[in-house]
């Protein structure tokens, strides 16, 4: 089958890893990501436009310095150029999903941590999961 047809939802509260991309198109990304209690994405800014979507769990969108509180069912659209930052403001994991467009990671990598994730220089090769 072509394309990617799953319970995101599902998926996104099952993972407990801090980043694992799902499927790489194209022209997007579909990533799910965990964060610990406290733990961040970290500041960054993309050439690229982001999507989140908070599954479980409770937070902070920082977007360009303006911080908004963030919990499940939450919706974040981050314009390129964006500095960005998700926080776990709370005492349980946070279970998210992004999509990235067009994609950042390398297709099916798999990040444990965020010290691994930062650890790891990679960068989206070009390489699509068909």
């Amino acid at each position: 089958m072509k394309g990617f047809v799953k319970d995101i939802e599902s998926l996104a509260i099952k993972n407990e890893d801090f980043r694992q991309v799902l499927y790489t198109a194209k022209h997007c990304q579909l990533v799910v990501m965990a964060l610990k209690p406290k733990e961040e994405i970290g500041a960054e800014v993309h050439k690229l436009d982001q999507f989140f979507r908070v599954e479980e769990g409770t937070g902070e969108a920082v977007l360009d310095g303006v911080r908004t509180s963030i919990k499940a069912g939450f919706a974040v659209v981050v314009p390129a150029g964006t500095n960005h930052n998700i926080i776990n403001t709370g005492s349980v994991p946070m279970k998210l999903y992004t999509l990235y467009s067009p994609p950042n990671h390398r297709d099916g990598v798999v990040h444990r941590t965020r010290a691994d994730a930062e650890a790891d220089k990679e960068h989206f090769d070009g390489k699509t999961t068909e």
